[in-house]
């Protein structure tokens, strides 16, 4: 039986290396970006269908369920996310900065996924945000970028929240820190490349197929502190 997923920000980076990887282990893929003209990587992937959506954008985020209304997903992985100040201290930072780094990071993943969920299988579903180890608040601070730690730490606390309110279902939520990796984010020096985290990440969101709850874990299937 074919498998669908539904990636969100796929134009680069991870979420092109997912659809890639989905792609070639036989998942059919549809993949939003924020302007279709400057995707050309991910047409390249062959019955990859692309979807164009601005995560900042309430009124297509909104509308996104009906334009794949009859289709069952069997993932969706919510990768869109910014940097926002890197090397500002949180006692720098602009009201934009932050408003537009928490709504990006953590408030509008968690609205998709609302939106979402009717779409998603109910018993072998899986709902994966991308997260990171600096989302930690046992072990994040310390490592640098504090304010983008802060946005996946309330990602985390709001995915918990979602998932309180689910109830009682077998779908599954995963938490996913794909690693250090060399994207545009990451950097040159990043000991990852893109290709081992997202074989990474494909396989943990198979394995979480039918488990129910939700874990937050790295690309290796290693349990992280909240």
């Amino acid at each position: 039986m074919n498998k669908t997923a539904l990636i969100i920000g796929a134009s680069r980076g991870l979420g092109l290396g997912l659809a890639r990887q989905l792609s070639a282990q036989g998942w059919q893929v549809i993949a939003t970006v924020r302007d279709p003209q400057r995707a050309s990587e991910l047409a390249a992937i062959q019955g990859a269908r692309i979807e164009a959506l601005d995560l900042a954008d309430a009124a297509q985020l909104d509308a996104l369920p009906s334009r794949l209304a009859g289709v069952t997903l069997n993932l969706l992985y919510i990768t869109a996310g910014i940097a926002g100040p890197q090397t500002k201290p949180a006692g720098a930072a602009t009201p934009d900065d932050v408003s537009q780094l928490f709504m990006t990071n953590a408030v509008a993943p968690i609205r998709l996924a609302e939106a979402m969920r009717p779409l998603v299988n109910p018993t072998t579903g899986v709902i994966a945000f991308v997260s990171s180890i600096m989302g930690s608040v046992e072990t994040g601070p310390g490592m640098g970028m504090s304010l983008y730690g802060a946005s996946k730490a309330a990602l985390n606390h709001l995915t918990r929240s979602f998932v309180a309110e689910l109830g009682d279902t077998t779908l599954t939520v995963l938490s996913l820190h794909p690693g250090w990796v060399k994207t545009d984010m990451g950097g040159a020096e990043a000991p990852l490349d893109v290709e081992t985290s997202t074989l990474g990440l494909a396989d943990q969101v198979t394995r979480a197929a039918g488990q129910g709850g939700h874990r937050f874990i790295d690309y290796q299937g290693e349990p992280l502190p909240w």
